[in-house]
Parts: structure tokens; sequence; C-alpha cells
């Protein structure tokens, strides 16, 4: 079981990560609005791709309700613009390779893969609310249809209505990848 440091109305882990640009991205600079924050593994993966495109297509949605949308893994901005180019992604994508806040945050933990123990990114979401704490968080994420999952929370949180219901297709994984 994936265990998190941080917990519901503990205050967000200030940082300060380059974005796909090279551009310095501060959780200071959404002081006064909601932000949906998602650790993931690895660009150009399909779970990661399917996450990214997902918080992608339902990026309108979080903007009406004043959130912005800020994915971190420990790939370059290099990796990060190609991978945002190549499936049109419109979310932030920040760079942490030293997983100095992957690991603030928790999300820096031993994983196992094919027997082997490493250290990795656990793919978690954490919704930071307008006065910089943290109102709901999913330790661990299985892509399909979580940005809708979180959409529905962050409804829930700031008691807006949801603008659309995804259709099956955006929910489930492709049979190839259950």
């Amino acid at each position: 079981m994936v265990k998190m440091k941080l917990k519901a109305g503990d205050t967000a882990p200030d940082f300060c990560l380059p974005d796909k640009d090279d551009k310095q991205v501060c959780l200071k600079d959404y002081a006064g609005s909601w932000v949906v924050l998602y650790f993931y593994p690895k660009d150009q993966t399909p779970g990661c791709t399917k996450e990214a495109c997902e918080f992608t297509e339902r990026l309108g949605d979080f903007v009406r309700m004043d959130a912005t949308v800020l994915g971190v893994s420990t790939d370059s901005t290099a990796s990060h613009r190609k991978f945002a180019e190549k499936h049109k992604l419109s979310i932030e994508l920040l760079s942490d390779p030293k997983h100095e806040t992957i690991g603030a945050y928790g999300a820096w933990q031993p994983k196992e893969f094919m027997g082997r123990e490493f250290m990795g990114t656990v793919r978690s979401t954490f919704i930071i609310d307008p006065k910089g704490r943290i109102a709901h968080i999913w330790p661990s994420v299985k892509p399909w249809g979580h940005a809708s999952e979180v959409r529905t929370k962050l409804v829930e949180l700031t008691g807006q209505k949801p603008k659309r219901e995804p259709t099956e297709s955006q929910t489930l994984p492709p049979p190839s990848l259950t």
C-alpha cells in the first residue's frame, strides 16, 4: 500500500520547478486559486500519456473552476517539450529530476517491477485549495478516468456543477493495457 507523508488539511509544500519551456513555475504563483498537482512516472508511456491527455481534454472544466493542472515527473524539460508537442498537451508539465518536490509530497517511494525493487515516482494526485492547503489526496492512481474523478472531487470542493460526464471510452483502459 502506498503511504503518503501528507494528509488533507496540511499546508502544501512550496516548490519552484522548470516547465517544458524552462520557465520557473512556483506553487506560490497560484495563491488564491485551486491547483491539481499530479505526479507521474514517465513521459511517453501508455498510462502517463492517457492521464495527461485526459487532463488536457478536460482542462476547460478545470479552468472554469479556477484550477490549474500541473503534472510533475523526473523527466527533463526537453522530454516534456517532446511529450507535449507529440500529444498536443496544454497542461503544465514540470521537471523534477532530483525528485525533491516529488519526495516532499511523499510520491518518491520504493517500487517493484518484474521482481526488481527500485525508487520511483508513485502516480498520485493532490488538490490544493486557494489557501495553499491540501484539500484531497489520491495516493495511488489508475490513469484511465482519473481526470474525471479529479474533476468530480473539485466540483464537490468548490460547489460548482460538472460541465459534462465522461463517456465510457474515456474511463476504461484499452483492452491491451488491462
